[in-house]
């Protein structure tokens, strides 16, 4: 196996304040280094609640959680994470929140790609005057500033416009190929994702649906489309009837009979396919699958 960047083994988490129900449940998966993984869910899925225990602001109730080969809060230095709502000290000026990010990682400031993203912002403006696209802009500025092996990206772009998305999520890849720097970025914005990843985590319920690279998840599912019949042996996530005519996304178990037309599905065909089926079963690809998983 290639090095890993996170992996958990029946990780669990309960919420506060809910009645003590779970965030998170027997979610076991492996994350390699290097990957632009997609986290994805629907609201109250899990998401942010996985980004905050790999960023060690959470401990998990159950199961386990390594963050770069160790524990989550001895790799702090290692990674950077920008929560949903871009904490920030408000009184502080645009130049005096990358004067301390760059105080408080002496070692490892990247002072040009910082003042590259936090470009179009006002200097002198305080942070709480700032919009909350130039919010997140200077927040991401502040994690790719850090050079930083992990970033923990929690709906980065979602109070951005569409040029600045696009932007940003060249400067994002740019990143990811030339340092070989590990993105774990969740977003509601499919569009947004296909092309940029090229791993995925989907997770509904609290527990892990699907995970692995996106160019194997999409080939081990197939649309087929036909007359009604019955589709055994194939494992099927979601059909649909119109007259004589079924559609069906399936996993493929063996030979597709070559009277069915057969396509590949998009990335959100496949994602909305899973969240409208949550009984269906969940896939891990192998470089998805723990090392205890791969043991057993």
């Amino acid at each position: 196996m290639t090095g890993t960047a996170l992996e958990a083994e029946g990780l669990g988490m309960r919420y506060r304040g809910r009645g003590g129900g779970w965030a998170l449940r027997d979610c076991t998966f492996r994350l390699p280094a290097g990957a632009v993984c997609a986290l994805v869910g629907p609201n109250g899925a899990g998401k942010s609640t996985l980004l905050a225990l790999a960023a060690g602001f959470l401990r998990p109730a159950e199961g386990t959680l390594r963050v770069l080969g160790a524990a989550p809060g001895e790799t702090r230095a290692r990674m950077a994470y920008v929560a949903q709502d871009k904490p920030l000290y408000p009184q502080l000026t645009v130049s005096e929140t990358l004067w301390a990010g760059a105080e408080l990682n002496p070692d490892g400031w990247d002072r040009e790609a910082a003042a590259r993203i936090a470009e179009p912002l006002p200097s002198d403006a305080k942070v709480r005057d700032l919009s909350g696209g130039q919010r997140s802009r200077l927040a991401l500025a502040l994690a790719l500033g850090k050079r930083a092996e992990l970033l923990l990206l929690d709906e980065p772009m979602a109070d951005l416009d569409p040029l600045a998305r696009h932007q940003l999520m060249g400067v994002l890849m740019a990143e990811a190929a030339e340092h070989r720097t590990t993105i774990v970025m969740s977003s509601h914005i499919l569009t947004e994702l296909e092309g940029a990843c090229d791993h995925l985590l989907l997770i509904d319920g609290g527990h892990v649906r699907l995970g692995g690279e996106t160019d194997d998840l999409i080939a081990a599912h197939a649309v087929l489309t036909g007359p009604v019949r019955d589709l055994a042996p194939h494992t099927v996530v979601e059909s649909r009837t119109t007259g004589r005519t079924l559609t069906a996304l399936v996993r493929p178990e063996g030979p597709v009979d070559a009277t069915w037309t057969r396509s590949e599905p998009t990335l959100e065909e496949l994602l909305l396919a899973h969240l409208r089926s949550p009984e269906a079963p969940a896939l891990l690809t192998p470089s998805a699958t723990t090392r205890e998983a791969v043991a057993a």
